[in-house]
């Protein structure tokens, strides 16, 4: 169960930031302009460092992160906001705001029959694809070096390999 605390934690984090963004967005009305949704990947980058830094500053001797567990961890932090904001995005266009899909999508309701369960996909998968990239990138800078010259600890050694 220890394993996933940390994931699940920062889930959270970042889906309440998510959803206070969004908030915030709708309050101005600038909530159905998709220009302003490039700062969730933002959001999601800045809560993933947080994790990883955190992660490897208390749970690794050498402050690096094996590459499969960085992975999982960035992947299983991501879905859990993914997860928490499209339960939000659900509730939020069924309940609080009804007309909200309308504005999102304007024509493309009418004149194309876009159901609601499709946009609420949309939004899922766009969750777990930033989730996805961030990760690739943050892994970037935590994962373990698999450079030769970190292997070598005497310069004056020589690598043997067959």
């Amino acid at each position: 169960m220890r394993k996933l605390a940390l994931p699940s934690k920062y889930g959270w984090y970042i889906g309440i930031s998510l959803i206070g963004y969004f908030l915030l967005l709708s309050i101005f009305n600038l909530h159905t302009n998709p220009l302003f949704s490039l700062l969730n990947g933002g959001i999601v980058g800045y809560g993933l460092s947080s994790m990883f830094r955190r992660y490897a500053l208390t749970e690794t001797v050498n402050h690096k992160i094996k590459y499969d567990k960085g992975f999982s961890l960035g992947f299983l932090t991501g879905l859990n906001a993914t997860v928490i904001f499209t339960l939000f995005f659900v509730l939020y266009s069924t309940e609080i705001a009804p007309s909200f899909l309308d504005d999102l999508v304007g024509n493309w309701r009418t004149h194309y029959h876009t159901p609601s369960g499709l946009i609420y996909f949309v939004v899922f998968i766009m969750g777990i694809s930033t989730t996805m990239i961030m990760t690739l990138f943050f892994m970037q800078r935590y994962k373990v070096s698999w450079n030769l010259k970190h292997l070598i600890k005497d310069p004056k050694e020589t690598l043997v390999t067959n």
